[in-house]
């Protein structure tokens, strides 16, 4: 499907109270599909107007879109993307790796500049989103987020892998296998849950899952504690590992072993019949966006597997891929992950078990 996503964002200052709006349409009847606005709390026109192309490019991967036309009338925008001209400022260089990250999703995206009085319907967007942003009832969105630069009131996600299973026991692959809980593995998830209700502090908190067994139950423990209800997202299931499913590491090299090695380097690489690491990573990044929409600006317990997990810190650290083959997350291990309205991010924990000891 080919589809048109014209962007826009403004500042009221530069910098000063900013917002982003973005249009899908439908390249052949010009139907609009989707579309996307926001306040950004105070950032300059710049950082709205990539912040506007990154929500454009993200609803037209919802949307399964195949060709995208990009259309702006941010020269600055549309320059850089096109790569005639260099990215230099700081605060433009981390959106401008998202953006290229979601175009990469496709197989073909175009950059063009087209007059401001051709931009309207993205204007409006925008423009409703400051004038929504600077109402009375409006929730604050201008916090600074102390040293890192970010603005805006994070969406914060407290990553919990699942606690042991009888696959884990013996260190095998465990993708889509729907495998439960041990034993063990429900002691580790009560003592997650205990620790995630200290923290929610009496508050309740969302709690999202993978649909499967074992983190349908580790997060059941966690909502029972902090008293609230489960949600799920498909984005959030493991990796599914095709034919090495329930194989050992060796088992798995011994059968396929150039294959093995290859994909112990290459993301792209999907085992025999499964699905390669950036492929789950795309599917993340539509979750992550996801969760933001539904829960922007509260703290989510987010309760998956490695690799999930994995994808949403490289996100978090804009990170390449070598990170999934170098990071370790241990069962029913904590980590943080904060994603700000502004495009910025803050990683504030890895692996952490000290609720296990």
């Amino acid at each position: 499907m080919k589809v048109i996503v014209e962007a826009d964002g403004g500042s009221r200052g530069n910098p000063g109270p900013a917002g982003y709006g973005a249009v899908v349409k439908d390249a052949e009847t010009g139907a609009i599909l989707a579309e996307r606005k926001d306040g950004l709390g105070i950032t300059t026109n710049n950082v709205a107007e990539y912040t506007g192309l990154v929500a454009g490019l993200t609803a037209a991967a919802e949307l399964a879109a195949s060709t995208v036309d990009v259309r702006m009338d941010s020269k600055l925008v549309v320059e850089q993307m096109s790569g005639r001209w260099k990215i230099k400022h700081a605060a433009l260089q981390p959106l401008a790796r998202q953006a290229k990250e979601l175009a990469a999703r496709f197989e073909r995206v175009s950059y063009e500049w087209i007059p401001r009085a051709q931009n309207t319907h993205a204007d409006r967007l925008a423009n409703e989103a400051m004038d929504a942003q600077a109402s009375p009832t409006a929730a604050p969105a201008t916090t600074p987020a102390r040293w890192t630069g970010a603005r805006g009131k994070p969406t914060r996600l407290l990553l919990l892998r699942h606690g042991q299973t009888e696959m884990s026991v013996d260190r095998r692959y465990s993708g889509r296998g729907d495998v439960p809980l041990t034993e063990l593995g429900r002691e580790q998830a009560a003592a997650a849950a205990k620790r995630l209700a200290t923290m929610a502090g009496g508050e309740p908190m969302p709690v999202v899952t993978s649909p499967l067994t074992r983190t349908l139950q580790t997060a059941q423990a966690v909502a029972d504690a902090i008293g609230t209800r489960v949600e799920t997202n498909q984005g959030l299931i493991e990796t599914d590992f095709g034919e090495w499913e329930g194989m050992t590491f060796r088992e798995a090299g011994e059968r396929d072993p150039d294959l093995h090695g290859r994909w112990l380097r290459d993301a792209s690489m999907p085992p025999p019949g499964g699905e390669s690491f950036d492929a789950v990573y795309r599917r993340v990044l539509v979750a992550r966006d996801e969760l933001i929409d539904a829960y922007g600006g509260q703290t989510v317990v987010v309760v998956s597997h490695v690799t999930p997990i994995k994808s949403l810190l490289r996100l978090g650290l804009d990170a390449g891929p070598s990170l999934l083959f170098r990071l370790h997350l241990d069962l029913a291990s904590l980590s943080i992950v904060e994603f700000y309205p502004d495009g910025n991010a803050s990683v504030r924990l890895v692996n952490d078990t000290c609720h296990l000891s």
